[in-house]
């Protein structure tokens, strides 16, 4: 069953209550909360202590140690002890999360130009992890016939997780001419492809297309129905023959993602200043708003009136790639930043960056510090000062916090480590030369 028969207006970061200083938020499905106090020692692989997590899944907002073991979430207290155990980190007045998940990126880079197998796309792991990320969605960079490419030389080389959207383009994002090919828009292939790597492939996208014709957003819907997956939808040129309203209203399933919501390219915003209604509607209907900042796709003249009418995204993701990421957009934490800065609770930006991008994707052992769960945790420090965020046009909105990575760890290894926390502080002992290699 697709997700969106489940969970429907379930994960609305606007309408997410978390409780306050719950006695314990992290246990295994079907089992007692793991006990608050000090239990016996044990050799966990890693404990995080005193940080502040935050957990939306399991409505944890408290002070608590996390423990790791094995690639997994051990347990989750008040105060573990950790005199067994291998690493300890002291997360003091820092925010414990679980990893980030990028719902919009691309990350094929090659040598050929665009985002499939091209010089536009990113290798993951330069760039995830120190911004918190542990999941990372690519968004329609790799069709249905180079997606074995995209698998072989980034999915299974990569530390960082990496899920697809497949692109309804056979080729992929290829460029202009490819994805404006309808005759290269065949559902049967994609959904097909989707269905041999269900463990990868967690929807389909539809991107960039120009033509006043519904067929791409039709075959991708079609491919979704037949793999049971969700399609996300970047709506390309801005046709009156095929207005935004009836996308939201019409042609996209509850469960289904709008990306680029805030990008003003598309009517998501009147000539009146207020968002187009058809917005709301497709929120009620059930069809879920991505940020996908990217280069071009975030105006704070979208933004800011939005958010004061309320609509927050279901789901905050970077669309990175080689353009945005050095200018406006710069990686995920920069992004919840700018929604902190915006008016969001600081629950609602993580949730919005952990468990609802999970439950957009119907992957529900991610996005959570559940026990058992996957040891993908992040480690912030909540920066107060003046700070300058920009939008993909060039323009400037001030605010006064900003969330810093600290720490990273994917499958239970620190993988970013901004301050050395996890690390051992040198001394001039000779002795710990003993056992040192060259290997870099």
């Amino acid at each position: 069953m697709h997700a969106r028969d489940r969970i429907r207006r379930g994960i609305l970061p606007a309408t997410l209550t978390l409780a306050l200083g719950a006695t314990i938020g992290a246990f295994a499905p079907g089992s007692a909360p793991a006990a608050s106090g000090t239990d016996a020692a044990e050799a966990y692989d890693l404990v995080v202590q005193r940080g502040h997590v935050i957990d939306p899944k399991n409505h944890l907002d408290a002070v608590r140690d996390v423990a790791v073991k094995n690639g997994k979430i051990a347990k989750i207290a008040d105060r573990i002890d950790a005199s067994a155990a291998k690493k300890t980190v002291d997360a003091s007045g820092k925010y414990v999360t679980p990893g980030l998940i990028d719902l919009h990126a691309h990350l094929f880079p090659g040598p050929e130009d665009a985002y499939k197998n091209g010089w536009s796309g990113v290798a993951p792991d330069g760039f995830t992890f120190r911004s918190g990320v542990t999941t990372a969605v690519d968004a329609g960079s790799s069709g249905a016939r180079s997606f074995d490419l995209f698998k072989k030389n980034v999915i299974d080389r990569s530390q960082t997780r990496v899920l697809a959207f497949l692109n309804i383009v056979g080729e992929g994002m290829a460029g202009g001419k490819y994805e404006q090919n309808l005759n290269d828009m065949d559902p049967g292939p994609a959904a097909a492809k989707a269905k041999e790597y269900p463990d990868a492939i967690v929807g389909i996208k539809t991107a960039h297309y120009e033509g006043p014709e519904w067929t791409a957003v039709e075959n991708s819907v079609k491919a979704g129905d037949e793999a049971g997956i969700p399609v996300m939808v970047d709506f390309g040129a801005n046709r009156p023959e095929r207005p935004l309203k009836t996308l939201l209203t019409e042609k996209l399933r509850p469960g289904d993602i709008y990306s680029h919501a805030y990008s003003g390219l598309r009517g998501e915003l009147g000539q009146d200043g207020k968002l187009n209604p058809g917005m709301q509607k497709g929120r009620d209907r059930g069809v879920l708003f991505d940020v996908g900042h990217g280069g071009g796709s975030f105006a704070w003249d979208v933004a800011v009136p939005g958010m004061k009418e309320g609509f927050t995204p279901d789901t905050i993701s970077t669309d990175l790639h080689i353009t945005s990421m050095n200018a406006g957009m710069k990686d995920q934490s920069n992004i919840m930043s700018k929604f902190l800065t915006l008016g969001m609770s600081l629950k609602d930006v993580v949730n919005a960056s952990t468990w609802a991008p999970a439950q957009a994707i119907d992957r529900p052992d991610l996005g959570n510090l559940s026990v058992g769960a996957p040891a993908d945790l992040a480690v912030f420090t909540l920066e107060k000062g003046k700070f300058g965020f920009v939008d993909s046009f060039g323009y400037r909105l001030d605010g006064n916090r900003k969330l810093s990575t600290e720490l990273t760890v994917r499958a239970g290894k620190v993988v970013w480590d901004l301050n050395g926390k996890a690390a051992q502080k040198w001394t001039p002992d000779a002795s710990r030369m003993a056992g040192r290699t060259d290997d870099h």
